[in-house]
């Protein structure tokens, strides 16, 4: 950690402060577009998380209630995606979401639509691609929160009257709801630093912050300026799993809810 971590978070806090001075963090309160851009990133990784659960719940709960068999086969569907590069993931989004793509393709040989949908170069594209990428960091600590829960709670719930619909509501919902903030919050924190997807399916209009420190430091040669942004960055993500550790244990994040 002193190393990896605490060194290179040292350094890269004198250079923010120090090239040339601690007026680099001032772009944030006089320069729009960078407000806008940590608005974006908020937004952006808000959308993911939400997308990533309504996805991943269901998921999750059929993996718990299928057969064993049946749950290795989605538990290997769910895991084939970190056989392939991030990059190629994401170049392989660009050939089903461009204007020439594959859905696009479709749609107008069905006569559904009589124009190319805008599906990348904005917020959906992006959406569509960090959701497919942190998909698994969703599922399995949800999977795993379910876990832990007795199997024969539902079954007697039933047996004292209440619907299918009513004791998964009052019994296994609430149960599964720490896996469901572990993985929230695991996937909305990672949303936030995310640079390749994007880069890639992103538009220049709405950057998120980690665009801009690629853009500061390659492009204008402006370490310092790209260094307090990163600091920005990672003290907001400290501070929201601080918060996060006050609602859920940090155990729990990391275990999904499972002693």
């Amino acid at each position: 950690m002193a190393l990896l971590f605490i060194l290179p978070f040292i350094q890269t806090a004198v250079r923010a402060l120090t090239d040339p001075g601690p007026q680099n963090f001032a772009i944030f309160f006089t320069d729009p577009v960078y407000s806008r851009s940590l608005i974006t990133t908020f937004v952006t990784a808000l959308f993911v998380a939400v997308v990533a659960l309504a996805i991943a719940y269901p998921y999750a709960y059929i993996m718990y209630a299928a057969p064993k068999a049946m749950t290795a086969v989605m538990m290997v569907l769910v895991l084939l995606p970190f056989f392939t590069s991030l990059l190629v993931r994401t170049y392989a989004w660009t050939v089903w979401l461009q204007e020439t793509g594959i859905i696009n393709s479709a749609l107008l040989n069905l006569g559904v639509i009589e124009e190319p949908l805008q599906l990348m170069r904005n917020t959906l594209g992006v959406t569509i691609g960090m959701t497919h990428a942190l998909l698994p960091f969703m599922v399995f600590p949800i999977y795993s929160s379910m876990l832990r829960i007795q199997p024969d709670l539902v079954p007697a719930a039933r047996t004292l009257g209440a619907t299918p619909a009513l004791a998964f509501r009052t019994v296994f919902l609430p149960l599964s709801l720490p896996g469901v903030m572990s993985g929230f919050l695991i996937v909305f924190v990672m949303s936030l630093g995310y640079y390749v997807t994007p880069a890639l399916l992103g538009s220049p209009r709405d950057s998120m912050m980690s665009e801009l420190v690629v853009n500061q430091i390659e492009q204008q040669i402006q370490f310092g300026t790209g260094s307090a942004i990163g600091i920005v960055l990672l003290v907001l993500t400290l501070a929201i799993l601080f918060a996060g550790t006050r609602i859920i244990s940090f155990k729990d994040i990391v275990t999904g809810g499972r002693p």
